[in-house]
């Protein structure tokens, strides 16, 4: 008879009758009875933890905060005074008159835009077609599925629908421009337009982060694929996060950006003069102008809690891991 207490050489600290069913019944030994072996990279059990933690979030931490309120408050403040330093700038350089002019020796049915850019008349047709077809793939697969992902957690909510379709002239402009730098075809140049449609969910900053992360594996979960996210939460001149998604059935690219509201107030208080600045319009002076009035908005702009912690992808991100 052993001493109380201690085991024998050929007795194990389990119970007889659970071993068969650690063992699984004569499978591998170790792993319980039924339990598959874990399949998944360490990155996608990162990314579960991080979707099961969003969405087992208090309700305590979705009310409004008073650090959240007094931002509020705060931006509310900081932006009014920032929009009167817009309205000095308009009247130091006033807004001009971009009406498109049709030159005389214009072919019908080609298009111009800003400074050089062009497409004669079968480039131009080519690329109407496809924003007629760009059009019917946001009605009728991608707007739906969107405002599918929406429905899924009232905490947040897509902001600007009506106005996912992106103006043609502009598309025009970026496939000229693609034409003329890389030599693509039309269609080429069209296929990689990354953002013909956009769209941007809005946050409020208590659940932004995890809000961003679930709503990443929503979007996955519609058959979208990720093909680029970049976080700007640390620029200087812009902060948010603005992703790049392809349809798997169709090839469709689209944008999404994910905002709180303030940063989105932000973009849109900015808005003109980074398209001023894209356009390369403006003297050195005025650039120096623009983009310091750009910093001092953004600089207003509070970070949400974790929000840098978001990897670029695939840059730096969790594929490249």
């Amino acid at each position: 008879m052993s001493p109380r207490g201690a085991d024998l050489p050929d007795e194990s600290d389990v119970p007889p009758d659970r071993r068969e069913d650690q063992n699984g019944g004569g499978g591998r030994p170790g792993r319980p009875h039924g339990t598959e072996a874990e399949t998944r990279s360490r990155e996608e059990c990162y990314v579960a933890l991080r979707v099961k933690v969003a969405e087992e979030e208090s309700v305590t931490a979705r009310q409004v905060t008073a650090e959240e309120q007094a931002a509020a408050e705060k931006w509310d403040k900081d932006a009014e005074g920032s929009r009167w330093m817009w309205s000095e700038y308009q009247r130091r350089w006033p807004p001009e008159e971009r009406a498109q002019v049709k030159r005389p020796d214009d072919a019908p049915g080609s298009w111009h835009g800003e400074g050089e850019r062009s497409l004669n008349h079968e480039d131009n047709t080519r690329v109407e077609a496809a924003c007629d077809q760009i059009a019917d793939r946001e009605r009728e697969k991608i707007s739906p599925a969107m405002r599918a992902v929406e429905s899924q957690d009232p905490d947040r909510h897509l902001i600007g629908l009506d106005r996912c379709l992106k103006d043609r002239d502009r598309i025009k402009e970026k496939v000229s421009d693609t034409m003329e730098e890389d030599g693509y075809s039309a269609e080429e140049a069209l296929s990689i337009v990354p953002d013909a449609i956009r769209y941007t969910f809005q946050y409020r900053e208590a659940h932004y982060t995890q809000g961003v992360w679930a709503d990443v594996e929503r979007l996955k979960g519609q058959g979208f694929e990720l093909d680029k996210l970049r976080n700007t939460w640390v620029d200087d001149q812009y902060k948010g996060i603005n992703s790049q998604w392809i349809d798997a059935d169709s090839g469709q690219r689209f944008e999404v950006q994910f905002h709180s509201r303030i940063s989105y107030e932000a973009k849109q208080l900015t808005h003109d003069a980074y398209e001023r600045l894209r356009t390369h319009q403006a003297d050195k002076f005025e650039e120096l102008v623009l983009e310091a009035f750009q910093r001092k908005v953004t600089a207003e702009v509070p970070v949400p809690p974790g929000a840098t912690d978001i990897p670029d992808i695939p840059e730096r991100g969790l594929d490249a891991r």
